[in-house]
């Protein structure tokens, strides 16, 4: 999703999306998580008739699943730069490319809005909460998901932790990535006028070849140059965390995905 950074258009300056590979790490964290989402979409009831906006959509397998699995009437499929999704075309899905930062950006009023891993990279953060919810019709429900880190102070170190904090600091300081505000979401939604709101968090097993750690090797790789940038770890630190978590011996949590929701009176 377009946003105004100084890393550029979101994050190009680290995940350009012309960049060889860069669909499959997508998928690589669609694999992880997309089963999550969809069980919670499902159970908020989004289904047959319901008109719902996924933004920054990615490759669009949370909205193609939306259509294929929850029978909705239609998506559209918001991002920064639309050639995944326009390279995968299905029946009921409508693509646009935009910038959600925008002041004008009003696609329309949808019964879901859902954002995952988006709003963690963008500045003015509640502003675009307020305006996501303002996006939803009566009786609708705004959905954002985005990451939680686990490796605190006292969390044990081990090459995973290591790298993990030097990315953070080093997306923070390139392309504006900051996640320490994200389990302020369900008092967020809360000021933005919604009801009912509620959150959970959910956490993938770190294990060899799965997709959450062939993910994170994968964005480890690309933001190799933010994470030396900080100090805090070497190209050999990074390669010492990829072969840790291709590993029997990684015993760590990997970053969680807090999702929470609030319905539009």
């Amino acid at each position: 999703m377009t946003g105004a950074t100084g890393g550029g258009r979101y994050g190009e300056a680290v995940f350009p999306p012309g960049r060889a590979g860069e669909a499959e790490r997508i998928d690589f964290g669609a694999l992880a998580y997309d089963d999550i989402t969809m069980a919670r979409l499902r159970a908020l009831g989004a289904g047959p008739g319901w008109r719902c906006l996924d933004v920054g959509a990615g490759t669009g397998t949370v909205a193609r699943r939306l259509l294929g699995e929850a029978g909705v009437e239609s998506v559209l499929a918001v991002d920064r730069d639309v050639r995944f999704l326009a390279a995968r075309p299905a029946p009921g899905l409508d693509v646009l490319e935009a910038d959600v930062t925008a002041p004008d950006f009003g696609p329309g009023r949808f019964r879901l809005v859902h954002a995952r891993f988006v709003l963690m990279h963008l500045p003015e953060r509640e502003r675009l909460i307020t305006a996501l919810a303002a996006l939803v019709e009566p009786g609708g429900v705004l959905v954002l998901s985005d990451a939680v880190d686990l490796t605190g102070d006292r969390t044990p170190d081990t090459p995973y932790g290591t790298v993990m904090r030097a990315m953070w600091e080093g997306l923070r300081a390139t392309i504006g990535t900051d996640v320490s505000w994200v389990p302020s979401y369900p008092q967020l939604l809360r000021g933005a006028g919604l009801g009912s709101v509620a959150a959970e968090v959910h956490v993938p097993p770190l294990l060899p070849d799965s997709p959450i750690s062939r993910f994170w090797a994968d964005t480890w790789e690309r933001s190799r140059a933010a994470m030396r940038a900080t100090g805090l770890v070497d190209d050999a630190g990074v390669d010492t965390a990829v072969r840790y978590l291709e590993s029997d011996e990684c015993a760590a949590l990997s970053a969680g995905m807090l999702t929470a929701w609030g319905w539009k009176p």
